[in-house]
């Protein structure tokens, strides 16, 4: 048997090589799969890292190892992923939850006073991620969630009682469909932004998250444009509609968003400096 930091370097050096993670990145992978099997945090990691692994213990690290080395993403092994420094459930079922979206939040926060009983609507729940990220950081306001994905809906659910977030409408819809006669002071969303054909979708994390939450038409930008074109049905005068797009698209979905006459379209940039979002103003 190996002990518990001999295994944790081994594995880290495998996925390296085999799925060419950084060296950081292959590290700290091994960890959480050795925290999830041994159910400990990272501190009980160090103080033991010379203590004998278990046969049985091993046995099951092993397993997840292999299904990671296969290219199954971590966040689908583990069942978890954090963002906005809240843990949420994932599954196939769902799009994993990235650091990117976390500029979406931002943007949102930015127009939504503390204290202020506003309207919030997000388009493509998924994991519930950007909805409960909002709603954890503006208690007051009045935040709903959609998703035309049932299986999906239950995971945002279960994250929602799990963090005691249950304030949070969640809605089985497609886009806007069960939402007639309702207006909000603000809509995000992170919809499909790939192209159906675009390689990256062979690639990766992205060949094992639901297609239908990744790609949408030849140009990805099929629902952005349904969402634009609907929006303003659905908005009070002055509000936001904000919008994650691919690293490309931001002129594309600011020009959209001018021709449907939405006023003050302005991006705000991810942490590698990329416009990632994009947002204008109803009238």
């Amino acid at each position: 048997m190996s002990s518990i930091g001999h295994w944790i370097r081994a594995a880290s050096e495998q996925l390296k090589q085999k799925i060419s993670l950084e060296k950081e990145e292959a590290f700290r992978e091994a960890n959480l799969l050795c925290q999830q099997v041994l159910d400990v945090n990272r501190a009980w990691l160090i103080t033991h890292d010379s203590d004998e692994l278990l046969a049985n213990e091993q046995a099951k690290i092993e397993a997840l190892l292999q299904r990671r080395l296969a290219g199954e993403p971590i966040a689908y092994i583990l069942g978890v992923r954090e963002f906005y420094g809240l843990p949420l459930k994932t599954t196939p079922a769902t799009l994993i939850p990235r650091p990117d979206t976390e500029t979406l939040v931002e943007a949102a926060l930015a127009k939504l006073p503390e204290g202020a009983a506003l309207r919030v609507l997000d388009l493509g729940a998924g994991t519930g991620a950007v909805a409960l990220a909002i709603a954890q950081n503006r208690p007051n306001a009045q935040v709903t969630a959609v998703d035309f994905s049932a299986e999906a809906l239950s995971v945002a659910k279960e994250n929602a009682l799990n963090l005691s977030l249950a304030q949070v409408r969640l809605m089985q819809s497609d886009w806007f469909s069960c939402l007639q006669g309702e207006k909000f002071d603000l809509i995000v969303s992170n919809p499909p932004y790939i192209a159906e054909n675009d390689e990256h979708l062979k690639q990766g994390d992205l060949r094992f998250e639901p297609i239908t939450a990744l790609a949408s038409g030849e140009d990805g930008l099929n629902d952005i444009r349904r969402i634009i074109q609907e929006a303003p049905n659905y908005l009070n005068p002055n509000g936001w509609l904000m919008l994650e797009h691919g690293y490309d698209q931001a002129e594309k979905v600011a020009a959209l968003l001018k021709l449907r006459g939405f006023s003050q379209v302005s991006h705000a940039q991810d942490l590698a400096g990329i416009q990632r979002v994009t947002f204008g103003r109803s009238c």
